[in-house]
């Protein structure tokens, strides 16, 4: 009895770790944060037009330089908006792994894969559990713990970038009022700043070497790293190199909106962390009564785990509990 009560427990664990990794693979190539596009152009515009009020308008040849900026500006940002909603939907596997950091191949990695599934196939076999009980771990492990593994280590890697993202962005100002060009200061945060900082920052500058342009550079950047920050320098960047101005005092003010940002989500993650620790409660609060039973009465919870109706229950309660769960996941993060 004790064997069938471990594998009913399995399976319906199972189920529900194969049902989350569905959902989180059709749901998560469309997550992607906004591009910031708003933000950054009333950054570059209120860095332009403070440049402007420090010019006196004594002729008709500055307001035609003005409406040609104007124009090349809006051109820029049409073309941004266009690049940025060719690249919405599903994030091909080699860009997955490039985000985690890892240099291994698309092939290696499904060898992995295939690896992790067997292993996860044979062990329940061998502890005498059924065969359907294998197949289902199998799948887990052959295509949700790989991709759970990539995306996780891609957060982690995310992280660690906007940690050092608005110290980066203050070099860069300060050698460019030093007098250093663009491509000089990244090339200090590049050899100065440690992974994933300085390796991102060496890709843009040794691809100049290749012909790439650093406006093309910071865009496979954002690729590899999708956050809105690496978007704002982007755009800033580009915006500043097609249409003119200063660009110090642009970037100056994209290091003030980053460090914002920073104690904005600081600030969130502290006023939400009373709604966190109830959601964690309320939904580990099942899971410990059902222990709970299962130590103090064994055979209490008999009907509905060795019963074909406990089972539907069963089935019914962790959909509903997988429902839930991903709602309060829902209400508590917010998007800055």
């Amino acid at each position: 009895m004790f064997g069938l009560d471990r594998t009913e427990l399995l399976f319906l664990v199972l189920v529900a770790i194969a049902v989350g990794g569905v959902i989180l693979a059709l749901i998560f190539p469309y997550l992607v944060p906004a591009e910031g596009e708003d933000r950054v152009r009333n950054l570059v515009t209120n860095a332009r037009s403070g440049e402007a009020r420090r010019r006196p308008r004594t002729s008709q040849l500055i307001d035609n330089q003005k409406d040609k900026r104007r124009a090349k500006l809006q051109d820029t940002l049409k073309q941004i908006d266009d690049r940025a909603r060719q690249k919405k939907g599903a994030v091909p596997l080699r860009l997955q792994i490039s985000r985690a950091g890892y240099s291994i191949s698309v092939a290696r990695f499904w060898m992995i894969s295939g690896a992790a599934g067997a292993v996860l196939y044979v062990l329940p076999l061998l502890f005498g559990f059924p065969w359907y009980i294998g197949v289902l771990s199998g799948i887990v492990g052959a295509f949700g713990l790989p991709r759970w593994f990539l995306l996780s280590a891609a957060k982690r890697r995310q992280k660690i970038f906007l940690e050092d993202l608005a110290d980066a962005v203050d070099v860069m100002v300060r050698g460019l009022k030093a007098g250093l060009p663009l491509s000089d200061a990244m090339r200090v945060i590049a050899t100065e700043s440690g992974p994933p900082l300085g390796p991102e920052f060496m890709e843009v500058v040794e691809g100049q070497r290749l012909g790439v342009t650093i406006d093309q550079g910071l865009e496979r950047m954002f690729d590899r790293v999708p956050l809105p920050e690496v978007s704002f320098l982007g755009i800033v960047i580009s915006i500043q190199s097609k249409s003119g101005g200063n660009l110090s005092e642009a970037l100056a003010n994209l290091s003030r909106v980053l460090r914002e940002r920073k104690k904005l989500k600081g600030k969130i993650r502290a006023m939400s962390q009373e709604a966190r620790s109830s959601a964690a409660i309320i939904g580990s609060l099942p899971f410990v009564m059902v222990g709970t039973l299962l130590f103090m009465s064994p055979g209490f919870l008999d009907p509905l785990l060795y019963s074909s109706t406990g089972h539907m229950v069963l089935a019914g309660a962790g959909v509903w509990m997988l429902a839930g769960i991903l709602m309060m996941r829902s209400m508590i993060n917010f998007d800055i």
